[in-house]
């Protein structure tokens, strides 16, 4: 009987500031990581290039053995087009990012969001491990989602399912960059905190400021504050309503505010379609390296 083969799984997170790579032997364990800078103010075909150098040198690392390759990048990929869009990275939008560097590595590759490869990492690895269906949710500068049921990513028929920051929340609203009124992401997005304060108040602080004076008592970050812990309760619950999962896993620079897991909590409670909220809703154990290990996780 002929010996398995050892696959390795290469993951590659792509971000507006760096690369980060990642190799997984069989058993998830980590052999490699490494960190370069995006540089993307020089371009597409750089940022090309920088992921080509860095895959090369992760193949040296395992000697050309077996292995798979998975990248995470901001944005999605039109389905009408192949192309990216909606991506911060600005160069990469309306460009053939997959096509471009499978020719340019000369092997497939497979590629998800960021909120994916979040969602992936920490139902396989992470908080969600052992739980059925697991929701990842990304709250930071926006608001994003992905769904693992059964190990699998779930991306649905136009690869937008777990994408709750633009489901509406407010019809009468705020008006969202995507054109829609009353997203989720203008109300519970560290961007949507900051703009609300300064249209209130006519003072520009950033969330943490706002977070931090809310802890001192400051009335006017209460405010924001409260509101924002109640839109939050009820964009979960919605999304407990409609998909029920084992597990809501938080990540992202909001998910370390301690508030959350209590007063969001509790909110989450008020709004539930239920007589009791039974859904844990934790914070993430895998932080900064999520990314990149689910990344590395999108190759099985």
């Amino acid at each position: 009987m002929r010996p398995k083969k050892t696959i390795f799984k290469f993951g590659i997170d792509l971000g507006g500031t760096k690369i980060e790579a990642v190799i997984l032997d069989k058993d998830h364990h980590e052999i490699f990581r490494k960190r370069i800078f995006t540089e993307q103010e020089k371009g597409y075909s750089h940022i090309i290039n920088n992921i080509s150098g860095l895959y090369e040198e992760m193949k040296d690392f395992i000697s050309n053995q077996h292995h798979t390759v998975g990248i995470g990048t901001p944005g999605a990929i039109s389905k009408k087009t192949g192309k990216i869009k909606n991506s911060n990275i600005v160069c990469m939008n309306d460009m053939p990012f997959v096509e471009d560097l499978e020719r340019k590595i000369g092997r497939k590759i497979l590629r998800q969001n960021d909120s994916n490869c979040f969602a992936m990492a920490e139902a396989t690895m992470g908080a969600g491990k052992g739980k059925k269906m697991v929701f990842g949710v990304i709250m930071g500068t926006g608001v994003g989602g992905g769904i693992v049921y059964d190990g699998k990513l779930i991306t649905g028929m136009q690869s937008i399912a777990g994408e709750w920051g633009h489901s509406i929340i407010n019809s009468t609203g705020i008006k969202c960059y995507c054109g829609k009124i009353g997203c989720v992401e203008t109300y519970i997005s560290g961007s949507g905190v900051e703009r609300k304060y300064f249209e209130s108040y006519g003072e520009k602080l950033d969330m943490k400021e706002i977070v931090k004076r809310s802890r001192l008592n400051d009335e006017k970050c209460k405010v924001v504050m409260s509101e924002f812990y109640s839109y939050f309760g009820k964009a979960i619950s919605n999304l407990i309503t409609i998909l029920d999962p084992d597990i809501i896993v938080l990540g992202g620079g909001l998910s370390n505010i301690e508030e959350l897991y209590v007063i969001g909590i509790n909110r989450v409670r008020d709004y539930i379609f239920n007589d009791e909220l039974r859904t844990p809703i934790v914070r993430n154990k895998l932080g900064d390296s999520a990314g990149v290990l689910g990344a590395a996780l999108l190759g099985v």
